[in-house]
């Protein structure tokens, strides 16, 4: 087991100065970073390996478990360890009470800024995705309603933190809270199996809060080996089907988010526009929140005005986004 720091300088007095990785497994001759004493990823990139598995290898088992019913029988197709601790379901591993929903968001925004903190310090390639996408482009916070949030690497990104990270516990001193919290880095082993037939196994990573069972979801993007063949030469892909050209993502883009440094795929408003639509950077109503254009931030609609949406008023006469408000983005960086 080999103990060190991880210098975490410019997080705005959110998290401490410093952070104490775990690295699991035996030791190990590395190239190293003079200011981090970790592996480095760029130092590394260029011997990472891409291999994989053949694509009839096809796993048969789920490595990251889910919950995909409850005891009351609603559908959820994903949901952490807070929502469903009291339906009598063993699913997680560190945690077996309800964390209350006023917790939720700050345990959320304390573990995407020890995520990003923790990939800056070691080089890692890496940019939010999906619905935090979205949440960026509105105000660079999370959803008051999220409770999960998507992250994705690239290609030899997932190699190196398989290689060199896995199973490693991340010790953050947070300011407010007693002893701190523990992070796990997880890689997924099935990763090495990039076909898209494998549906139980299309989230490739995750970085858990060993404290409430909290996580990030990380998936790994790939070349399109297919497409490519076919003469698409900058086609994308992650195992649970999402596409993209290599210009959708490539160059990152600086701006942050929750107060910490974070990069966004380049082409941001058009990949948020074919997954969730252009309404979803101008409509203003969205679970039972209303988005404040001069506070920047999503109120929980009150019981008269749900019950004025119920008899017809629109969400859609609310206010829109005005134009030129868009996230802050360093174009210095760009």
């Amino acid at each position: 087991m080999r103990f060190s720091a991880l210098g975490l300088l410019g997080l705005s007095g959110v998290l401490s100065a410093a952070a104490v990785s775990l690295v699991h497994g035996e030791e190990q001759d590395w190239n190293r970073d003079e200011s981090t004493q970790e592996p480095n990823f760029l130092s590394l990139r260029p011997s990472l390996a891409h291999q994989y598995d053949s694509d009839s290898n096809i796993p048969k088992e789920k490595h990251f478990a889910s919950i995909t019913t409850m005891t009351v029988g609603m559908y959820l197709s994903h949901i952490p360890i807070h929502i469903v601790a009291n339906a009598n379901i063993n699913f997680s591993r560190f945690a077996n009470e309800t964390l209350p929903d006023e917790k939720v968001a700050p345990y959320l925004s304390n573990l995407i800024q020890t995520y990003l903190a923790t990939m800056d310090s070691i080089g890692a390639e890496t940019w939010i995705m999906h619905g935090t996408l979205l949440s960026w482009w509105w105000n660079m916070k999370i959803f008051p309603w999220d409770n999960d949030l998507d992250v994705q690497i690239s290609e030899p990104t997932i190699h190196f933190l398989a290689e060199y990270y896995n199973f490693t516990d991340h010790h953050f001193e947070i300011p407010g809270v007693e002893g701190g919290r523990t992070y796990l880095l997880e890689i997924n082993p099935f990763y090495v199996v990039k076909s898209t037939l494998d549906r139980l196994n299309v989230i490739d990573g995750r970085w858990i809060d060993k404290s409430s069972g909290l996580f990030i979801d990380i998936t790994a993007v790939r070349p399109d080996d297919a497409k490519r063949q076919r003469g698409h030469s900058e086609a994308l892909m992650c195992k649970d089907k999402h596409h993209y050209d290599e210009s959708d993502i490539f160059p990152l883009r600086e701006s942050y988010f929750e107060g910490v440094p974070v990069k966004i795929p380049y082409a941001y408003t058009e990949l948020l526009a074919e997954e969730y639509g252009s309404s979803s950077m101008t409509k203003t109503t969205f679970k039972d929140h209303h988005f404040n254009d001069k506070t920047k931030v999503w109120d929980r609609l009150t019981s008269k005005v749900k019950r004025m949406l119920r008899r017809g008023w629109r969400g859609d006469d609310l206010p829109k986004r005005s134009p030129g408000t868009e996230p802050a983005i360093r174009m210095d960086a760009v």
